[in-house]
């Protein structure tokens, strides 16, 4: 994990630091770890992906899907300017389509693999990725792991889950409760390399001083609620995602448990 980037976003931003801890558990229940992630505070970038697929497809889906992300980026970000207010809109969306394009090159790379390799055929991930450029985080979602802002005890989920599940209470087709109880709960409708092209949600998400931004696998948030949130993360740094794997293997560590914590000061 590289060293936290302290440079001003340009001569009128608010000096901001960032650092990162990441951890990931093989959980309670599976025999491999198909979770995958990537922290480095000099480049400003953190990732969580959720490998899926038999034959160890999960594993090489959530790894080669980082990887390639990771070198988009790594050659693009010098392109860019960094975001500071008054948020420009050419700015924001030249940051957005950097991250989008890194997962979309994700997608077709991993898609690639599989169809050379028929053993890995159907094989996915998600991809949860935060990229802190000036004060600003630019996100990336696809799939249903999480990225969640934690500011002054107020917790705000950034991401929409792309499952079937989310999409049928988005549509008033059932209740939270009828969810709570549905057989469909590891449904996604999005997943990065099953097929050539995935949809990406971006946005760009002002950070403050004190803010701290979660990125986790549903292996973590299926066993986590809102008010879990501020008292682990005022943890800090290492002691807080150990606690948030603790926490999730505690209550039943049925998955593989990933967690990123990035501080904001």
């Amino acid at each position: 994990m590289g060293a936290p980037d302290d440079r001003a976003a340009d001569a009128g931003a608010t000096r901001l630091r960032h650092r990162g801890f990441g951890l990931t558990d093989l959980g309670r229940k599976r025999k491999s770890n198909e979770d995958a992630f990537f922290a480095d505070d000099a480049l400003g970038l953190y990732v969580v992906a959720d490998g899926m697929g038999g034959h160890a497809a999960g594993e090489v889906a959530s790894r080669e899907a980082v990887d390639t992300l990771y070198g988009m980026v790594k050659r693009g970000k010098g392109t860019l300017r960094p975001l500071s207010d008054p948020l420009s809109e050419a700015d924001a969306r030249a940051a957005c389509r950097l991250m989008e394009s890194a997962v979309q090159a994700a997608t077709y790379f991993v898609y690639s693999i599989a169809e050379i390799d028929r053993d890995k055929s159907g094989m996915g991930t998600t991809i949860s990725a935060v990229l802190v450029l000036g004060d600003y985080a630019v996100t990336a979602q696809v799939g249903d792991s999480r990225i969640y802002r934690v500011h002054d005890a107020a917790v705000e989920q950034l991401t929409e889950d792309h499952t079937l599940i989310a999409w049928q209470l988005k549509q008033g087709l059932i209740t939270p409760q009828e969810a709570a109880r549905s057989p469909h709960k590891n449904v996604i409708t999005r997943a990065v390399g099953n097929r050539e092209y995935v949809q990406v949600d971006t946005r760009c998400v002002p950070l403050v001083p004190g803010m701290r931004l979660v990125l986790c696998s549903d292996g973590l948030h299926g066993y986590l609620a809102d008010e879990d949130l501020p008292a682990i993360v005022a943890m800090g740094g290492a002691a807080c995602v150990e606690r948030f794997v603790a926490l999730a293997n505690e209550r039943g560590g049925r998955d593989n448990i990933t967690a990123i914590l990035v501080e904001i000061d």
